[in-house]
This record gives structure tokens, C-alpha cells and sequence, in this order.
């Protein structure tokens, strides 16, 4: 039996700007150090080759593109919303608040709605979709590990799914934060975490004996 049946589940990426994952970027001084570490790019890009080949649903949980009047007047501003808005990050139109040019939507991809803080599916129409295709299973990739990551797999454990992290398909300011999810956080709610590589070789044969 496949442990992920194609039609029930679905590679999520978080976030994958450029201001984060390109030279260039606002972010990339912070993130430059683990995203090639990881090789968070060819990574991600191979997982998403391999998804849609065998008819598995990619879906996008981009963060807020930030715009001039974000946040006004607003009851209780977070460190995460003072400073992407302060930074500029993301900016709505930019070429930083674009998907790196390797991992672009593609006809078939869904897209979700942008969420303001952390989680991929707070106030936003991710668990619509997913619900709405049928898919149980989710596999997260994608930017900022200890943040969006971290949150948006929780908040899907939360909700009922099966989730899968992908560990070099993940990356943050440093390694101390990377490590903390890997070593420390998932292991204590999610299902399973792989490789790529590992979880490729799952993908084609079904074997999981890792």
C-alpha cells in the first residue's frame, strides 16, 4: 500500500521568494548561509518535478505582499508584522515578493490566499483546498523554518492532516534555527520527516523503511 497516494496528497511551499531564496534579496544576507547549505532550491525544485509527474497536488502558502498602509491601525502589531513591514519584505510588485525563478507556479498548482503572520492556513483558503480535493497527506517544504514552517505544520496536525517535513527542503536565518525544528519541535507533533533524497525514493517505490 502506498504510505502517500498521489490523489490524497499534496506538496506544500512556503513562502518561496525571492527576498528569501535569491542574491539579491532582502533577506538573503540572514539566509544565504543555510538555504545553499541545504540546497533548499534544487531540493524543492526536484520534489516538485516529481510531484507532478505522478499527479501530486502542489500548492503554494505565500506569506502577505506588503503593501504601503499595512497594519494601520492595528490592535496588537507582532514582531513578525513590524518587521517584514519595517524591511519592506515582500513588497507587493516587486521582484522580491516573486516565487524564485526555479520554483514557479505551474498550470495545475494551486495557489492559496496570503496569510498575514506565520501560518499557512490562518485566515486563509489552504484547508478549503486541501479539503476540497480530497487530500490528506501533506508534505511542507519552503521558508522560514522556526516561523512559517514550523507554524504551518503544527496548525495542520491541528487540524487532522497527515504531515510529512522534508529537512534540507527548509531553511531559516541560521542553523540554530533550523536545528530546532528538525531536532527539537516536529518530532514532537509531526508524522514523519525525511530527506529528499529519502523521501524521493518513497515517492517511487513506496518503501519507508528509513
Amino acid at each position: 500500500m502506498n504510505s502517500y497516494p498521489p490523489e490524497k496528497t499534496a506538496l506544500i511551499l512556503v513562502d518561496p521568494f525571492n527576498d528569501f531564496l535569491s542574491e539579491g534579496g532582502k533577506l538573503w544576507k540572514w539566509t544565504q548561509e543555510t538555504v545553499e547549505g541545504s540546497e533548499l532550491v534544487s531540493n524543492v525544485k526536484a520534489l516538485l518535478a516529481t510531484a507532478r509527474r505522478l499527479g501530486i497536488q502542489v500548492i503554494y502558502a505565500p506569506h502577505h505582499h506588503t503593501t504601503a498602509g499595512d497594519y494601520l491601525n492595528w490592535k496588537f502589531l507582532s514582531p513578525t508584522h513590524k518587521g517584514t513591514f519595517e524591511g519592506n519584505f515582500f513588497e507587493k510588485g516587486s521582484w522580491g515578493a516573486d516565487f524564485h525563478p526555479d520554483l514557479q507556479a505551474q498550470k495545475g498548482d494551486l495557489v492559496a490566499q496570503n496569510h498575514w503572520t506565520s501560518s499557512g492556513f490562518a485566515n486563509t483558503d489552504l484547508d478549503f483546498l486541501l479539503k476540497m480535493h480530497g487530500i490528506d497527506h501533506l508534505i511542507i517544504t519552503g521558508m522560514r523554518a522556526n516561523t512559517c514552517i514550523d507554524s504551518t505544520a503544527r496548525f495542520a496536525v491541528e487540524l487532522g492532516y497527515h504531515v510529512t517535513l522534508i529537512k534540507d527542503a527548509i531553511a531559516a536565518f541560521n542553523w540554530a534555527e533550523v536545528n530546532a525544528v528538525t531536532d527539537i519541535t516536529f518530532p514532537n507533533y509531526g508524522h514523519a520527516m525525511f530527506s529528499t533524497q529519502e523521501f524521493l525514493q518513497i515517492l517511487e517505490t513506496g518503501e519507508t523503511n528509513f
